[in-house]
């Protein structure tokens, strides 16, 4: 995660020697409170020296610490959280509350993360070690222009952060300065050329400007320093810098048409343990593209040629290796400016409440969008294997767009927290996974996951619980709780990416139920429709409109939602 710990050295060697510790401290001590021991030897020698009860206070602060420090090496933030409290209640410290902090940060809960990361400032003295940390959670929170601040301090304090530079340049290139973000990831490569997590950050830069040759040889040799050495602190999780390498490289191979090169590096991806949200992240994305590229594999061969809409331009030559770099062009100039969007509209259902208006606010929307210049792949009154099928194919085409729409009415409905979309042929079976007949919304979030992509997700959906009366009668022992409406993403991108940003609409407030509407469209794309293609209005400001059309029509019964890691402003239809 490129984080960086504060090690309470001095304090550990004073602990060491203690005279009531003489006896132990030969085979206890130096387990406990080395940072190269395996973390399962770590927390057993400090639960043995704990358990025996001789120390109290500051020392004692320092065992728990180095017991918080073993538990991250396993990615258990809540117990890294636990002991780091605990050392914080003997005796505060900037290092437990560095600690402490980054565990929130790993955890996804930034603005806890950002409160630790304070009160270590407040300790003193300024280090550039905790403002690194803090413009991580900044960076993460979307916060790009605080990230770069604190990246700047971090810098100022220790000018030869190579990480410091790699995540200032991460953050610029997420505000769209891909020249910006080039330098400064060039200079953590230059300062420490031994480092594959700058080699990954610049691979998505070359990806970006389309230099595909440029990206495949930095994961490449990314890859191979991963596998060479350790990461270079403790707090990154093992295995996650390997997992981000292969999943640049087959994203890269994917985009230069080498599928077999591109599957190989997916299934070392899903190879790998995955402790960390970024790794999970990852290999969500790998699972995806490698089944797409399956699916692709065994489909039919087509002989005629696709319509000339619905082709993806042939990327640029990428300029050979040894290239200097070229200015990076604006991203509203980029080479690749196609803008895809996915339509899907389900009412025709057989076996729950049918809904009339879906298919006639597919087709409306459809319209809008391909009125503004949108490649629209529309779907309605989809069966699972239809709709699995119009999703991947629909994914494959994005691969190449700089804007994607997806847009959903119908049934929907959360599970455990997790958002499904329900196909037209949804029947529930004795003895099968309820799940099991619906499509997971994660499933398309990953397959845009990819870092250099707008994604709009538009979601009409949940205009009542089809899946109440079947879960009701399954009892208890199916283990499943359908809830009311659809959920909140946990978050946008799972800590994995920093590209051009997603947004999530809802037609309604998370666990809310939508209305269906009485007229042809339902209330929320009635006014969709309506707004949706109108020139130079920004997306966000477009459904503040929208917004406040349904609550009127509806008299406040509805009110649509949105979150949105957005990195700026977005037009689907411009002037």
């Amino acid at each position: 995660m490129r984080r960086l710990l504060l090690i309470p050295c001095l304090l550990a060697a004073m602990l060491w020697s203690a005279p009531c510790f003489a006896q132990t401290r030969a085979q206890l001590g130096p387990l406990c409170t080395t940072e190269t021991t395996p973390a399962d030897q770590m927390i057993d020698a400090c639960n043995k020296i704990i358990a025996l009860k001789v120390f109290s206070g500051e020392k004692l602060a320092t065992i728990y610490f180095w017991r918080a420090v073993g538990w991250n090496k396993k990615g258990n933030y809540p117990q890294v959280i636990a002991d780091a409290t605990e050392a914080l209640h003997l005796k505060p410290s900037t290092a437990v509350y560095n600690l402490r902090g980054s565990a929130y940060f790993d955890k996804g809960e930034y603005d806890i993360a950002i409160a630790d990361f304070n009160d270590a400032l407040r300790m003193g003295p300024p280090s550039g070690i905790i403002f690194h940390n803090r413009g991580n959670a900044y960076r993460s929170k979307g916060d790009y222009t605080k990230a770069i601040a604190d990246y700047d301090a971090a810098i100022k304090a220790g000018p030869k952060s190579a990480f410091s530079y790699q995540n200032r340049g991460s953050s610029k290139q997420a505000l769209g300065d891909l020249d910006g973000a080039l330098a400064d990831i060039n200079e953590a490569v230059r300062i420490d050329p031994s480092l594959p997590q700058p080699l990954i950050s610049r691979a998505v830069i070359w990806r970006a400007k389309g230099d595909i040759a440029r990206a495949i040889a930095d994961t490449t040799e990314a890859i191979r320093l991963a596998k060479a050495k350790a990461p270079v602190n403790i707090m990154t999780p093992p295995g996650s810098v390997l997992i981000s390498a292969y999943t640049q490289r087959g994203l890269a191979y994917e985009a230069k048409g080498d599928a077999a090169h591109a599957k190989e590096d997916y299934a070392s991806v899903l190879e790998g343990v995955a402790s960390d949200a970024g790794s999970k992240a990852n290999q969500a994305t790998a699972k995806v593209r490698l089944a797409l590229l399956k699916e692709t594999d065994a489909a039919p061969r087509k002989t005629a040629a696709a319509p000339a809409a619905e082709s993806s331009p042939a990327p640029a030559p990428p300029a050979p290796a040894a290239a200097p770099a070229a200015p990076a062009a604006p991203v509203q100039a980029a080479a690749t400016t196609r803008r895809v969007a996915l339509v899907i509209g389900n009412g025709a259902y057989a076996h729950v409440k049918a809904l009339p208006n879906p298919p006639n606010d597919a087709r409306a929307i459809a319209r809008s969008l391909r009125d503004i210049g949108f490649t629209v792949s529309e779907g309605l009154d989809l069966d699972r294997d239809t709709m699995q099928r119009t999703i991947h194919d629909f994914l494959r085409q994005a691969a190449r767009s700089q804007i994607a729409v997806v847009y959903y009415a119908g049934h929907g409905v959360q599970v455990e927290g997790r958002n499904y979309l329900v196909p037209v042929d949804i029947e529930f079976k004795a003895g099968a996974r309820m799940t099991d007949a619906m499509v997971d919304m994660d499933t398309i979030m990953a397959g845009l996951d990819d870092q250099i992509r707008t994604n709009i997700l538009i979601l009409d959906a949940c205009r009542n619980n089809p899946m109440a009366p079947q879960v009701a009668s399954a009892g208890s022992s199916r283990g499943i709780e359908a809830g009311p409406g659809l959920a909140a993403p946990a978050t946008l991108g799972s800590g994995s990416t920093l590209g051009a940003g997603t947004l999530i609409a809802f037609a309604t407030a998370p666990g809310q139920v939508a209305l269906d509407g009485e007229g042809a469209n339902s209330p929320f794309s009635a006014a969709l429709s309506r707004h949706v293609g109108t020139p130079g209005l920004e997306v966000q400001q477009m459904l503040t409109r929208v917004r406040a059309e349904v609550v009127a029509a509806t008299k406040g019964k509805q009110v649509p939602w949105s979150n949105s890691s957005l990195l700026g402003e977005v037009y689907l239809a411009e002037q």
